[in-house]
């Protein structure tokens, strides 16, 4: 099995803006700072992304934009305690799952 185009595309597209910090969603948050130097906020980010994406039957992303919105609305939460995301994030959407072995399977 291997993940679909319009899903690669979503995540290229999410990634790219992310570390070009022109994320649309994250005007005035600065934050690129992160990077480097606090890479576990970064990675809660991805890890929201990738719970929340959905795909269909065939592989096409379903909510892309909701998947960023709920990413990054952890990020400015990060940044900003007063931010309230709505509705409040559940832990299946922040859970950190285990990376795969080292060692490829194939």
């Amino acid at each position: 099995m291997k993940l679909s185009n319009d899903f690669s595309g979503a995540l290229r597209t999410f990634a790219y803006f992310m570390t070009s910090g022109s994320h649309y969603m994250l005007e005035d948050v600065d934050y690129l700072s992160l990077y480097g130097n606090e890479p576990s906020a970064i990675e809660q980010v991805y890890a929201i992304f990738a719970n929340v994406i959905e795909l269909d039957e065939n592989g096409q992303v379903l909510n892309f934009t909701y998947a960023q919105k709920r990413a990054t609305d952890y990020l400015k939460s990060y940044f900003d305690p007063t931010f309230k995301i709505e509705p409040p994030l559940e832990e299946w959407e922040t859970a950190l799952y285990g990376p795969p072995p080292l060692k490829d399977r194939i």
